[in-house]
């Protein structure tokens, strides 16, 4: 594909293998064009690494926090349980939003964190609204382990974003599935791993080997999730579509 944008004509041509289109530059059309671009570019150039939340790296893209944050604030769970914890970043965000709803935990999940990481996630301000369980998200032993720490009743919300390999996601998808609540979502990171093929830091392989993939995969044979991304709680523009590193990566459990 190739991206022209020309500001004297104030248009954006798009030429692609089945044909060229020119948009006015300044549309909803050209701005999604651009901005699937921008994400390739920022994903490649690292643009996540480069902030914090609360004083811990959160190696997300903004957006897609922002929106985490509107889908938390509206479901209110109990539980909110990550795979993935990295620099803890996240998690500490997770916190963050259960101390100002004044409800909720984290669970945070990984097979090796760091002693540095672990150290400062322990030490933080946060820490009370935090456990961590450290083993392989799709052990049994980890997956009872995180299952004993949820009262009857609880709501439970979870988010994927661990290893992200199609077996490893799909099997993350059938065992953490059954904790989601009916109303209540179970969210997979980085399925742009699918878009992410033909730029320096991707690989030939991802375009089925991906997150993405593994969410068709697990919503082919489990009816009580379907794709439902979540309205946007305001919007005063024509814009639709997330800027987002989840693509199909919002399920929620309806049944």
């Amino acid at each position: 594909m190739k991206l022209t944008i020309d500001t004297d004509t104030m248009v954006a041509t798009i030429e692609s293998p089945e044909g060229s289109t020119t948009l006015p530059l300044y549309s909803r059309e050209a701005f999604e064009s651009i901005s699937k671009m921008w994400l390739k570019v920022g994903w490649n150039q690292k643009y996540t690494y480069t902030f914090t939340w609360l004083g811990r790296p959160v190696i997300q893209l903004p957006e897609d926090l922002i929106r985490i944050q509107e889908l938390v604030y509206k479901i209110r769970p109990d539980v909110i349980i990550e795979t993935g914890v990295a620099h803890g970043g996240s998690l500490i965000f997770y916190a963050s939003l259960c101390e100002l709803m004044g409800k909720g935990r984290v669970i945070g999940i990984d097979v090796e964190i760091r002693p540095h990481n672990k150290k400062a996630i322990q030490e933080h301000d946060l820490a009370p609204w935090i456990t961590l369980v450290e083993g392989s998200s799709i052990d049994p032993a980890v997956i009872s382990t995180v299952k004993d720490q949820i009262l009857p009743g609880a709501t439970v919300l979870v988010v994927l974003d661990s290893c992200h390999t199609r077996e490893h996601v799909l099997a993350e998808l059938n065992a953490y599935g059954p904790l989601v609540t009916r109303g209540s979502y179970l969210i997979v990171a980085d399925g742009i791993m699918k878009d992410l093929t033909d730029v320096p830091r991707g690989k030939p392989q991802w375009s089925e080997d991906n997150p993405f993939r593994a969410v068709q995969d697990f919503l082919a044979s489990h009816p009580e999730f379907r794709s439902s991304p979540p309205a946007w709680a305001f919007n005063e523009s024509d814009l639709s579509e997330n800027l987002t590193y989840f693509p199909g990566g919002y399920l929620l459990k309806v049944s």
